[in-house]
Protein backbone atom coordinates (compact mmCIF):
# COMPACT_ATOMS: atom_id res chain seq x y z
CA UNK A 1 0.00 0.00 0.00
CA UNK A 2 1.45 3.77 -0.81
CA UNK A 3 -0.10 4.89 2.03
CA UNK A 4 -2.58 3.59 5.39
CA UNK A 5 -5.54 3.15 4.40
CA UNK A 6 -8.54 4.00 6.66
CA UNK A 7 -11.38 1.72 6.08
CA UNK A 8 -14.62 1.10 8.27
CA UNK A 9 -16.49 -2.14 7.72
CA UNK A 10 -19.82 -2.41 8.66
CA UNK A 11 -21.64 -5.58 9.90
CA UNK A 12 -24.85 -6.90 10.97
CA UNK A 13 -26.41 -10.30 12.73
CA UNK A 14 -27.24 -12.99 10.16
CA UNK A 15 -29.69 -15.67 10.52
CA UNK A 16 -28.77 -18.98 10.09
CA UNK A 17 -31.60 -20.61 7.27
CA UNK A 18 -32.12 -23.95 8.96
CA UNK A 19 -32.53 -23.27 12.71
CA UNK A 20 -33.11 -19.57 12.58
CA UNK A 21 -30.02 -18.58 14.94
CA UNK A 22 -28.33 -15.92 15.05
CA UNK A 23 -24.86 -15.98 13.31
CA UNK A 24 -22.56 -13.67 11.17
CA UNK A 25 -23.60 -12.51 8.22
CA UNK A 26 -22.01 -14.35 5.29
CA UNK A 27 -21.79 -11.59 3.01
CA UNK A 28 -20.81 -9.19 5.73
CA UNK A 29 -17.72 -11.75 6.75
CA UNK A 30 -16.34 -11.54 2.59
CA UNK A 31 -17.13 -7.84 3.81
CA UNK A 32 -14.58 -8.00 6.68
CA UNK A 33 -12.06 -10.48 4.71
CA UNK A 34 -11.84 -7.55 2.30
CA UNK A 35 -11.28 -4.93 4.83
CA UNK A 36 -8.61 -7.19 6.55
CA UNK A 37 -6.71 -7.64 3.23
CA UNK A 38 -6.78 -3.42 3.16
CA UNK A 39 -6.41 -2.71 6.56
CA UNK A 40 -5.31 -5.16 8.26
CA UNK A 41 -5.82 -5.63 11.78
CA UNK A 42 -6.22 -1.60 11.83
CA UNK A 43 -9.89 -2.23 10.52
CA UNK A 44 -12.88 -0.09 11.64
CA UNK A 45 -15.31 -2.89 12.03
CA UNK A 46 -18.56 -1.64 13.35
CA UNK A 47 -22.32 -2.76 14.70
CA UNK A 48 -25.49 -1.02 15.37
CA UNK A 49 -27.70 -3.10 17.51
CA UNK A 50 -26.90 -5.40 21.17
CA UNK A 51 -23.28 -5.83 22.00
CA UNK A 52 -24.46 -9.12 24.26
CA UNK A 53 -25.48 -10.25 21.33
CA UNK A 54 -22.83 -13.36 21.69
CA UNK A 55 -22.58 -13.96 17.07
CA UNK A 56 -20.54 -10.76 17.22
CA UNK A 57 -17.78 -12.36 18.63
CA UNK A 58 -17.63 -14.53 15.26
CA UNK A 59 -16.62 -11.60 13.86
CA UNK A 60 -13.51 -11.09 16.19
CA UNK A 61 -12.47 -14.44 15.30
CA UNK A 62 -11.61 -13.71 11.94
CA UNK A 63 -8.47 -11.90 13.52
CA UNK A 64 -9.17 -8.34 14.77
CA UNK A 65 -8.66 -7.33 18.60
CA UNK A 66 -11.56 -4.88 18.86
CA UNK A 67 -15.10 -3.71 17.28
CA UNK A 68 -16.90 -0.78 18.30
CA UNK A 69 -20.76 -1.60 18.79
CA UNK A 70 -23.51 1.74 18.68
CA UNK A 71 -25.73 0.30 21.09
CA UNK A 72 -29.65 0.96 20.56
CA UNK A 73 -33.00 -0.46 20.74
CA UNK A 74 -33.60 -3.19 17.79
CA UNK A 75 -36.85 -0.78 16.97
CA UNK A 76 -34.80 2.06 16.20
CA UNK A 77 -33.39 3.41 12.75
CA UNK A 78 -29.68 2.58 12.38
CA UNK A 79 -28.91 5.27 9.70
CA UNK A 80 -28.52 8.34 12.23
CA UNK A 81 -26.33 6.79 14.69
CA UNK A 82 -24.06 5.23 11.49
CA UNK A 83 -24.08 8.40 9.68
CA UNK A 84 -22.81 10.15 13.21
CA UNK A 85 -20.58 7.55 13.65
CA UNK A 86 -18.92 7.92 10.13
CA UNK A 87 -19.00 11.33 9.75
CA UNK A 88 -16.60 11.74 12.82
CA UNK A 89 -14.27 8.67 11.45
CA UNK A 90 -13.86 9.86 7.85
CA UNK A 91 -12.58 6.49 6.62
CA UNK A 92 -11.43 6.34 2.72
CA UNK A 93 -13.43 3.37 2.42
CA UNK A 94 -16.67 2.08 4.05
CA UNK A 95 -17.27 -1.87 3.06
CA UNK A 96 -20.73 -3.41 4.10
CA UNK A 97 -22.59 -6.56 2.86
CA UNK A 98 -25.41 -5.59 -0.22
CA UNK A 99 -28.17 -6.60 2.49
CA UNK A 100 -29.41 -8.12 6.31
CA UNK A 101 -29.89 -11.83 6.59
CA UNK A 102 -33.00 -10.88 8.80
CA UNK A 103 -34.90 -7.52 9.99
CA UNK A 104 -35.80 -5.36 6.88
CA UNK A 105 -33.15 -6.74 4.50
CA UNK A 106 -34.37 -4.29 1.89
CA UNK A 107 -30.59 -3.45 0.43
CA UNK A 108 -31.88 0.50 0.67
CA UNK A 109 -28.95 1.29 3.63
CA UNK A 110 -25.47 1.81 0.98
CA UNK A 111 -27.76 4.13 -0.67
CA UNK A 112 -29.25 6.04 2.13
CA UNK A 113 -25.84 6.07 3.74
CA UNK A 114 -24.18 6.97 0.25
CA UNK A 115 -26.61 9.96 0.15
CA UNK A 116 -25.92 10.64 3.83
CA UNK A 117 -22.62 11.17 3.60
CA UNK A 118 -22.41 12.68 -0.04
CA UNK A 119 -20.00 9.83 -1.33
CA UNK A 120 -20.23 7.65 -4.15
CA UNK A 121 -21.50 3.94 -3.65
CA UNK A 122 -19.88 0.94 -5.96
CA UNK A 123 -22.65 -2.11 -5.59
CA UNK A 124 -21.85 -5.65 -5.93
CA UNK A 125 -18.10 -4.98 -5.29
CA UNK A 126 -15.73 -8.63 -5.11
CA UNK A 127 -12.57 -6.86 -4.92
CA UNK A 128 -10.63 -3.65 -4.37
CA UNK A 129 -7.30 -2.28 -4.20
CA UNK A 130 -5.06 0.44 -4.77
CA UNK A 131 -4.54 2.14 -8.32
CA UNK A 132 -1.43 3.69 -9.31
CA UNK A 133 -2.46 6.51 -10.81
CA UNK A 134 -4.24 7.10 -7.64
CA UNK A 135 -7.60 6.37 -6.09
CA UNK A 136 -9.17 2.58 -6.06
CA UNK A 137 -9.42 0.19 -8.66
CA UNK A 138 -12.82 -1.87 -7.82
CA UNK A 139 -13.72 -5.05 -9.65
CA UNK A 140 -17.56 -5.19 -10.08
CA UNK A 141 -19.84 -8.39 -9.81
CA UNK A 142 -22.09 -8.45 -13.26
CA UNK A 143 -24.76 -11.03 -14.07
CA UNK A 144 -23.57 -14.76 -15.22
CA UNK A 145 -20.37 -14.36 -13.62
CA UNK A 146 -19.19 -11.85 -15.76
CA UNK A 147 -16.76 -9.12 -14.01
CA UNK A 148 -16.14 -5.09 -14.78
CA UNK A 149 -13.28 -3.09 -13.37
CA UNK A 150 -13.81 0.41 -12.55
CA UNK A 151 -11.57 3.25 -11.20
CA UNK A 152 -13.13 5.45 -8.15
CA UNK A 153 -11.11 8.47 -6.90
CA UNK A 154 -11.30 9.41 -3.56
CA UNK A 155 -13.45 8.38 -0.60
CA UNK A 156 -16.34 5.70 -1.25
CA UNK A 157 -19.03 3.13 0.03
CA UNK A 158 -18.68 -0.05 -1.35
CA UNK A 159 -21.34 -2.99 -0.95
CA UNK A 160 -19.97 -6.49 -1.12
CA UNK A 161 -21.49 -9.16 -3.32
CA UNK A 162 -21.88 -12.79 -2.46
CA UNK A 163 -20.00 -13.44 -4.92
CA UNK A 164 -16.53 -11.59 -3.11
CA UNK A 165 -14.09 -14.40 -1.20
CA UNK A 166 -15.51 -16.11 1.70
CA UNK A 167 -14.28 -14.55 4.79
CA UNK A 168 -11.95 -16.99 6.90
CA UNK A 169 -13.21 -19.04 9.59
CA UNK A 170 -13.65 -17.68 12.89
CA UNK A 171 -10.97 -18.90 15.47
CA UNK A 172 -12.55 -19.83 19.19
CA UNK A 173 -9.57 -18.30 21.08
CA UNK A 174 -9.37 -14.87 18.86
CA UNK A 175 -13.07 -14.52 19.32
CA UNK A 176 -13.27 -14.65 22.94
CA UNK A 177 -10.18 -12.55 23.70
CA UNK A 178 -11.65 -9.74 21.30
CA UNK A 179 -12.76 -6.34 22.58
CA UNK A 180 -16.22 -5.12 22.36
CA UNK A 181 -16.39 -1.18 23.03
CA UNK A 182 -19.74 0.39 23.19
CA UNK A 183 -21.05 4.00 22.11
CA UNK A 184 -24.05 5.23 22.65
CA UNK A 185 -27.01 5.32 19.76
CA UNK A 186 -29.61 6.84 17.95
CA UNK A 187 -32.59 6.40 20.71
CA UNK A 188 -35.57 7.55 18.45
CA UNK A 189 -37.87 4.94 17.48
CA UNK A 190 -38.84 3.56 13.64
CA UNK A 191 -42.09 4.60 13.47
CA UNK A 192 -42.60 3.33 10.06
CA UNK A 193 -41.65 -0.49 10.73
CA UNK A 194 -42.82 -0.54 14.50
CA UNK A 195 -46.21 -1.12 12.59
CA UNK A 196 -45.08 -4.22 10.89
CA UNK A 197 -46.11 -7.18 10.79
CA UNK A 198 -43.28 -10.04 10.99
CA UNK A 199 -44.10 -13.38 10.03
CA UNK A 200 -42.44 -16.43 8.72
CA UNK A 201 -42.25 -16.79 4.67
CA UNK A 202 -44.55 -19.30 3.47
CA UNK A 203 -43.06 -22.44 1.13
CA UNK A 204 -42.88 -21.78 -2.47
CA UNK A 205 -44.89 -24.17 -5.08
CA UNK A 206 -42.54 -27.03 -6.33
CA UNK A 207 -41.76 -26.25 -10.17
CA UNK A 208 -43.12 -28.85 -12.36
CA UNK A 209 -40.41 -31.19 -13.93
CA UNK A 210 -37.67 -30.17 -11.55
CA UNK A 211 -37.09 -33.77 -10.30
CA UNK A 212 -36.24 -34.27 -14.11
CA UNK A 213 -33.25 -32.29 -13.99
CA UNK A 214 -31.55 -33.79 -10.82
CA UNK A 215 -29.24 -35.21 -11.22
CA UNK A 216 -28.31 -33.86 -14.90
CA UNK A 217 -24.96 -32.24 -16.03
CA UNK A 218 -25.89 -28.43 -17.43
CA UNK A 219 -24.95 -29.57 -20.59
CA UNK A 220 -27.58 -32.02 -20.14
CA UNK A 221 -29.76 -29.66 -19.35
CA UNK A 222 -28.91 -26.63 -21.62
CA UNK A 223 -29.68 -29.69 -24.43
CA UNK A 224 -33.18 -30.54 -23.32
CA UNK A 225 -33.76 -26.70 -23.16
CA UNK A 226 -33.21 -25.72 -26.60
CA UNK A 227 -33.47 -29.30 -28.30
CA UNK A 228 -36.18 -29.07 -30.88
CA UNK A 229 -39.52 -30.88 -29.70
CA UNK A 230 -39.40 -34.80 -32.20
CA UNK A 231 -42.01 -34.38 -34.81
CA UNK A 232 -45.23 -36.24 -34.26
CA UNK A 233 -46.47 -36.79 -38.05
CA UNK A 234 -45.95 -34.69 -41.47
CA UNK A 235 -46.03 -36.32 -45.25
CA UNK A 236 -42.49 -36.81 -47.47
CA UNK A 237 -43.62 -35.48 -50.78
CA UNK A 238 -40.78 -36.16 -53.57
CA UNK A 239 -42.25 -36.90 -56.80
CA UNK A 240 -45.54 -34.89 -56.43
CA UNK A 241 -46.18 -32.03 -59.03
CA UNK A 242 -45.59 -28.15 -57.84
CA UNK A 243 -49.16 -27.43 -57.37
CA UNK A 244 -49.78 -30.86 -55.03
CA UNK A 245 -47.23 -29.72 -52.93
CA UNK A 246 -48.65 -26.48 -52.93
CA UNK A 247 -51.91 -27.55 -51.86
CA UNK A 248 -50.07 -29.52 -48.80
CA UNK A 249 -48.43 -26.95 -47.62
CA UNK A 250 -51.33 -24.25 -47.75
CA UNK A 251 -53.82 -27.47 -45.60
CA UNK A 252 -51.31 -27.53 -43.29
CA UNK A 253 -50.95 -23.67 -42.99
CA UNK A 254 -54.83 -23.82 -42.21
CA UNK A 255 -54.24 -26.61 -39.38
CA UNK A 256 -51.96 -24.73 -37.60
CA UNK A 257 -54.39 -21.33 -38.26
CA UNK A 258 -51.68 -19.49 -39.78
CA UNK A 259 -53.76 -18.32 -42.57
CA UNK A 260 -57.89 -18.58 -42.82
Amino acid sequence: MSHKLNVACLVSVGRHPASGRDRRSQVDACAVQMGLALAGKELDMVHVGDAANPALRSYLGMGLASMTVIEQAATADVLPSLVDYLQKENADIILMGMRTEQGEASGMLPYALAAQLGVPLVSGIVAVEEAAQGGYLVTQALARGQRRQLHVAGRFIASVDVAAPAGCQSAFGAAKRGQIETAAGNAANDEETSAWEVREAAKRMKRIGKAKAKGKSAAERFKAATAAAPSKGGQVMVNESITEKAEAVYRLLKEEKVVR
